[in-house]
């Protein structure tokens, strides 16, 4: 089969995905909630108003919540909401970012790999490996302005990411090891749909792989979440994913399947590299939550005789019955056992609201998430009045604006500090003389337990 015939759906793309709108329902029966959709991620025929009634919420909280976001339905929600805790997960964005560095030993192998194409189909499965962990259906927390996540203790890598905008929400990242260096700066647009959400990833992605200096750039495909008050929350990524080499001009263009009736599709993901010519040179396909193979080509997209597919990738054992359905990656970037010596007193992991929440004291944690965000109010205001800027303290603004298919962005860019900064808490000679436990959350005004 060519592969433009699987680029429009058609061939055994066609049979196995279907719109979400095939077997989405509406809640008929339930006052106040009719033509709200309910969509069961299993597919089948149950009553909606049976599925509606699975979740996390209760029943109280449900009604006053929906009763509460009716008002901004179609709107963009990124950061004009307040959401209760009880669905939230003890991690922030800028963990989840780091999060996304647990199969990097890929991105190792496509910096060593003198074959072009293979060196993107490492790389591509290690952008589609990021999925695993987007799947969790708890929210992480909105990081507060200044907030930074650290990790130096993960393949070689020194990770450093920061919260650079409130209004919008912009957070910078960068990571590095002996084979690559990362760079993110992340946006995303929303689209709220009454019990779902359309959530549009206008951030800028570049890997640059030190052997030969090749810099690769990620178009990623939008995320749906559905049931986000009534029924089993859960969340699908249908779309195209795009990896550019920008050196060669060679490219992948990878399609993740709808998740449809019965489930049918849901997790798939299959595509191409193309060289320059827009040629196919390898197919790539399997499951974002459980591994991916490749096989070389024809021109046709067909494999090539007396080849066979081979897994390059394959999802690591998590933990059984997790609260929040955390890897053993996730609960070791959330772990203080694992912090860097004298951690930025910004950092998620202090977060007073972040650490009552993994104690499972909700209360505690509401409390102390709407006191971190009237004091970052209240810092807005201070800075308003003396007519301050925030200035991020690792990334610079750049005059670089980025397209990307959901709108413009601002881009980001690591100075360098970070790494002067950790190269001399390392050598201090007073490593031990902070408990980090006792170091207050403080994103406002740096680190002052340090400096």
């Amino acid at each position: 089969m060519a592969p433009e015939d699987k680029k429009q759906g058609g061939g055994f793309f066609a049979s196995i995905a279907s719109s979400l709108s095939n077997f989405g329902k509406t809640v008929n029966g339930m006052v106040g909630y009719e033509g709200l959709e309910v969509v069961n991620p299993d597919g089948g025929t149950e009553d909606a108003e049976d599925e509606a009634q699975r979740g996390r919420w209760k029943q109280e909280d449900r009604d006053s919540y929906w009763k509460m976001m009716q008002k901004y339905v179609g709107s963009d929600v990124t950061s004009m909401v307040t959401l209760p805790v009880l669905i939230f997960e003890p991690m922030s964005m800028l963990q989840k970012m780091a999060e996304l560095m647990e199969y990097s030993y890929l991105l190792d192998l496509a910096d060593e790999c003198e074959d072009p194409y293979m060196r993107l189909v490492y790389a591509t499965s290690f952008f589609i490996s990021i999925y695993y962990a987007i799947q969790r259906t708890w929210k992480p927390f909105n990081p507060i302005l200044g907030e930074t996540y650290e990790m130096v203790n993960h393949g070689g890598i020194t990770f450093i990411a920061e919260q650079v905008s409130h209004h919008p929400p912009v957070g910078a990242g960068h990571a590095e090891n002996d084979h690559f260096v990362y760079d993110i700066t992340s946006k995303v647009k929303t689209k709220f749909l009454g019990n779902s959400l359309e959530v549009y990833p206008l951030g800028r992605t570049r890997v640059t792989l030190k052997r030969d200096g090749v810099i690769l750039d990620l178009v990623p495909p939008p995320t749906k979440v559905s049931n986000l008050i009534f029924g089993r929350t859960w969340i699908d990524s249908p779309g195209e994913m795009i990896l550019t080499n920008l050196t060669t001009g060679d490219k992948v263009v990878m399609y993740f399947q709808p998740c449809g009736w019965f489930g049918a599709g849901r997790y798939e993901v299959d595509g191409y590299v193309y060289n320059a010519a827009e040629e196919p040179k390898m197919l790539i396909t399997g499951k974002w939550n459980e591994s991916m193979s490749y096989q070389p080509c024809d021109v046709e997209g067909e494999p090539l005789p007396g080849t066979k597919l081979k897994e390059v990738w394959r999802v690591a054992e998590a933990p059984k019955d997790d609260k929040f359905q955390y890897t053993y990656f996730a609960h070791k970037i959330n772990s203080l056992d694992t912090a860097p010596k004298k951690l930025l007193a910004s950092d998620s992991r202090l977060r007073p609201d972040r650490y009552a929440l993994e104690k499972g004291d909700l209360s505690r944690a509401g409390s102390e998430k709407s006191r971190l965000e009237e004091r970052q109010r209240a810092e807005k205001r201070t800075k308003e009045t003396k007519g301050l800027q925030h200035t991020p303290r690792w990334f610079n603004l750049t005059s670089e604006i980025a397209p990307t298919p959901w709108g413009e962005l601002e881009v980001y860019q690591y100075n360098d500090k970070y790494d002067e900064h950790r190269a001399a808490m390392d050598n201090s000679d007073d490593i031990e003389e902070i408990d980090i436990r006792s170091t207050e959350f403080n994103p406002w005004h740096g680190n002052l337990a340090t400096e």
